[in-house]
């Protein structure tokens, strides 16, 4: 696994995003970007499920907030591997980020669950199950935030 970790910081692409000025940088800020449309998203959407924002037809505003959500997630997926294969072998030792790892999983199968869970439904306001998986994913992808911001500090 280390040679492959290091293989991929070696990689001419990593390589010149690790040299330049620039370029990191600008990954660097539209990580930073992309995961605060996602938590705004996330955060919107779960509040929307506990009973905010009630003058809002649920169903569209939901769908809206999970549309953007994916994409804000794609563009966090995309520059957080960009970032990663910077110090692949350094942060894949990381308990933190083994963590932050963990917990997008987590929050993945969350997700996929409140899925499963409003297709069956299909209503328009609220049931328990779903109510319950709007607090966990606020638990969830807050942890996830605050485990990513750990990485660099520990």
């Amino acid at each position: 696994m280390d040679e492959f970790l290091a293989g991929i910081e070696q990689l001419a692409f990593v390589r010149a995003l690790k040299a330049s000025f620039v370029a990191y940088p600008i990954v660097n800020a539209l990580h930073i970007m992309s995961i605060g449309a996602l938590l705004t998203s996330v955060w919107l959407m779960d509040l929307r499920i506990l009973g905010a924002f009630r003058s809002l037809p649920q169903a569209a505003f939901v769908a809206l907030l999970r549309r953007t959500a994916l994409i804000a997630f794609a563009g966090a997926l995309v520059t957080g591997l960009l970032l990663f294969s910077v110090r692949a072998s350094e942060y894949a030792a990381k308990p933190i980020f083994l963590t932050k790892m963990t917990l997008i999983l987590l929050a993945g199968i969350n997700f996929l669950v409140f899925l499963r869970l409003s297709l069956v439904r299909g209503g328009e306001e609220p049931v328990g199950g779903t109510v319950a998986l709007a607090v966990l994913s606020l638990v969830l992808w807050t942890s996830v935030l605050m485990a990513g911001r750990f990485i660099g500090f520990l």
